[in-house]
Formats: C-alpha cells, sequence, structure tokens
C-alpha cells in the first residue's frame, strides 16, 4: 500500500516545483522531503525524479502519480470533515496565516479563546504576506488567512475562497518630531511633495497603495527606504530618517522622537479572514472566525 505522507510530499513537489518549496510548505526539512520521495520511488518501484543541474525534475510517472495523489488527498480531507462534523466538535490540525500586524496586534486577543474552549484543535500559526497566504489557502496548506487590502488596492480571490470582513484600520502619516509638518492637525498628500518615504518594498499591497494614493493626488512618491518590517521603519523614523505612512493596528506606542498625524482624506485598510468554501461547514472553521470576530474587538490598540 502507498504511504499517504509520501503520496503528500510528491503531490507537494509537483505543486511547488522544487522540493525546497514543498518543504517549506509542508513544515518539513527538504532533507525530509527528498526521503520519502525515496521511499516512495522503492515502494511503486518506479522512477520518479531526476537529478537536473542542482536541482530535480519529476518524471512522467511521477507526474501522473502526483495528479492521482491529488485526487486522493481530496478524498482524505472529504473524509475527515464529515468525521469532524459526526463529532459535533472543532478537532484536527487548523492552519492560520496572518501578516505581520494582525498576528501582532489581533492574534494575542484570539489564541487563547480558540485554543483553550476547542483542546482538541492542534492551532498551528505562520506569518505570511496576504498574496502569500491567498495562494496557500487555494492549495489547502492553510485552513484560514487573516490578509488585507485597500480600497484602491483590491485583493483578488479565487471563485473556490471564501472571506468575512473582520473591520478596517486606520493609517496615520508618521513623522520625526522635529519635522515641519509634525504640529498639523492634519495633511493632505499634496503636503508631502519631495518627501522621502519608509515604505514595504514593491510587489507588497501596503507599497502598491502608497503609490497609488500619492499619484491619484498628483504626487509622485519617492521612496527611499523599502523596509518590510514596521518596527524597523519606526527606529528610523525616530531618528528623523524619512517620513512613513503606517496602519494603527499592531503598531504599538510609538517611540520618542516620532509623531502621527491623520491624512486627509484618511486611508485604512479592510482586514478579512479567508477560507475555502468546501470547508465551510468544518467546526473548526466556524469557531476559528467566530474566535476571529471576537478578537478583533480585543486586539490591541495601543
Amino acid at each position: 500500500m502507498i504511504d499517504l505522507g509520501r503520496l503528500r510530499a510528491l503531490h507537494a513537489v509537483a505543486l511547488h516545483g522544487s522540493v525546497g518549496s514543498a518543504a517549506g510548505a509542508l513544515g518539513y526539512t527538504p532533507s525530509a522531503i527528498s526521503q520519502q520521495l525515496a521511499k516512495l520511488e522503492r515502494e511503486t518501484r518506479t522512477v520518479l525524479v531526476e537529478k537536473r543541474g542542482r536541482g530535480i525534475v519529476l518524471t512522467d510517472a511521477a507526474q501522473q502519480l502526483a495528479a492521482t495523489a491529488a485526487q486522493v488527498l481530496e478524498l482524505v480531507e472529504a473524509a475527515e470533515l464529515t468525521l469532524e462534523e459526526q463529532h459535533g466538535q472543532a478537532i484536527g490540525s487548523l492552519q492560520i496565516a496572518a501578516f505581520p500586524t494582525a498576528a501582532r496586534g489581533l492574534l494575542p486577543a484570539v489564541l487563547p479563546r480558540l485554543i483553550g474552549d476547542n483542546p482538541a484543535l492542534d492551532v498551528r500559526v505562520s506569518e505570511t504576506d496576504p498574496f502569500e497566504a491567498v495562494a496557500a489557502v487555494a492549495r489547502g496548506e492553510i485552513h484560514i488567512a487573516v490578509v488585507h487590502d485597500w480600497h484602491n488596492t483590491p485583493l483578488a480571490l479565487p471563485d473556490e475562497l471564501s472571506r468575512v470582513k473582520l473591520g478596517s484600520d486606520p493609517a496615520d502619516v508618521l513623522l520625526p518630531a522635529t519635522h515641519r509638518l509634525a504640529g498639523k492637525e492634519f495633511v493632505r498628500a499634496d503636503d508631502l511633495v519631495g518627501e522621502r518615504w519608509i515604505c514595504q518594498p514593491a510587489g507588497t499591497i501596503c507599497h502598491d497603495w502608497l503609490i497609488r494614493t500619492m499619484r491619484k493626488a498628483g504626487v509622485e512618491p519617492d521612496v527611499a527606504y523599502a523596509v518590510a518590517e514596521y518596527q524597523t521603519q519606526l527606529a528610523m523614523l525616530a531618528r528623523g530618517i524619512g517620513i512613513g505612512l503606517l496602519p494603527r493596528l499592531g503598531r504599538g506606542p510609538l517611540p520618542e522622537g516620532v509623531v502621527a498625524v491623520p491624512l486627509q482624506p484618511a486611508p485604512s485598510r479592510r482586514l478579512y479572514a479567508v477560507w475555502r468554501t468546501a470547508t465551510a461547514r468544518r467546526p473548526a472553521i466556524a469557531v476559528t472566525l467566530a474566535a476571529l470576530k471576537a478578537g478583533w474587538q480585543h486586539r490591541d490598540t495601543a
């Protein structure tokens, strides 16, 4: 009989294109994935991988087996879902993904209730960018993701996913206390012409949103400092470097030497929970959505 774990490893390699990427998706080491593939070759007496350069490629036989594995894994998931429904309680594994500030500002209010009320649920969390999180949910690697978008930068979802809005998260312009605009009641985009911005790297939702927002106001933002982590942005601001636009969720107290000034029109991002529609009847999904909604009400807004 073919081992299910080895089929899962083969399916992941076929899906992600490499042993390293498959390992990251499944939470294993690349060595463990390679061992699973080697055992599957012995088990099936079939050559499944061939070396190419520093990596490997799947043989035609492996590709056919991987397609069958996808069908088998779907059936296993359906069986697990049915059993969980019959138990009438949240059981089994639950993988949650959240972008960094939600992981810091929201999940600490969510996890104690979720874990405490559902002791048979094995909750795992990973910090993941919204684009990657949506793709991982669609692939079935993540059960629920907390993601965000902006009104002028919507996050597209595949048809097989569902979502519910958790709330809106306002953002402020952050300035060094010595900045010429630091004492203003509010600022507008045209007040920020010629400023050097600290922002997330290109390709992220926040970066795209800043570019679109400022361009709509006729201002081309100069993103001089591409910094992913908000705490690093704050450290730069505290030293008088650049200006930033940071949402409030998970931001924490501002360091000495940094002030927040509202931007008009006031921007805010929208937070959603996303899951695969096919798993909606799973009790673990229902209790997690309830915990996320309750956690939003008790989130860290310091």
